[in-house]
């Protein structure tokens, strides 16, 4: 599905091959909130859609790095291969969500691969047009040097993780990383990754996963609900992370 974006009343429409209609707000999106009216115009323009089903890859690592990418609706996970050939997981992408900056400025290829965890839907901004928006718009450049910072931090400590030797401090370490606090003082992992993704991204299995995660809804450390998780002991967890898996049976 690829169509072109026209801007209506700071809303843009799409009509799709067979005929569906989507309105897209571009002013909804993050990276592109208080833009002005024209540069919107010029985007929109420029901005074709893809559905994307779930397992279905959207990028390929060493490819060539034409678009910049935003996720509409949907869930995707960015991906990596060991030198053994096992899959990594890494970040997770959602709705307001952008990707694939990196080779947009640097002009190399992609650096990950990216694929659905489920059915999303994705604009494609041409890496031509994703140069003028960020060059001549510094709200969209501060926002985006922001964003690689916080990426940076997150992928040092995501390293810190992965050389930790036991398996349930890793997946106690990546929890207390995804936990964040919402509105109203609740911490909270929302949108819980499943347990074979958790697995992925720690390098365990989600045998050991599961068990990990029994352990601290037992010692009432978390709570599940819904698709996500509550912190209940956030200290706890913060505890559990930083020593011996062995120490939270105790």
């Amino acid at each position: 599905m690829n169509s072109d974006l026209s801007p209506t009343l700071g809303a843009e429409q799409v009509a799709t091959p067979a005929r569906q209609v989507f309105t897209v707000h571009l002013q909804k999106i993050p990276l592109l909130a208080g833009i002005d009216s024209q540069c919107l115009t010029q985007v929109a323009s420029a901005l074709q859609l893809r559905s994307v089903e779930r397992g279905h890859q959207v990028l390929q690592k060493g490819s060539a790095g034409e678009h910049l990418l935003f996720v509409l609706s949907g869930r995707l996970q960015a991906v990596d291969l060991t030198e053994d050939g096992r899959e990594i997981g890494l970040s997770f992408l959602t709705a307001g969500d952008y990707f694939g900056e990196l080779s947009i400025i640097d002009g190399l290829p992609r650096s990950a691969s990216v694929l659905a965890c489920e059915t999303s839907l994705l604009a494609f901004l041409p890496r031509a047009q994703a140069l003028v928006l960020i060059y001549q718009n510094p709200l969209v450049a501060e926002r985006l040097l922001k964003r690689m910072a916080s990426t940076i931090r997150a992928a040092a400590n995501y390293r810190t993780i992965l050389g930790i030797p036991n398996a349930f401090q890793r997946v106690f370490a990546l929890l207390n990383q995804f936990a964040k606090i919402a509105p109203g003082g609740l911490v909270v992992i929302e949108k819980m990754p499943t347990q074979q993704e958790i697995a992925i991204m720690v390098n365990t299995s989600r045998e050991t996963v599961s068990r990990a995660i029994h352990i601290l809804i037992q010692k009432g450390v978390v709570e599940k609900d819904m698709r996500r998780l509550i912190v209940r002991q956030p200290e706890a967890l913060r505890k559990v992370a930083a020593t011996e898996a062995g120490s939270v049976d105790k």
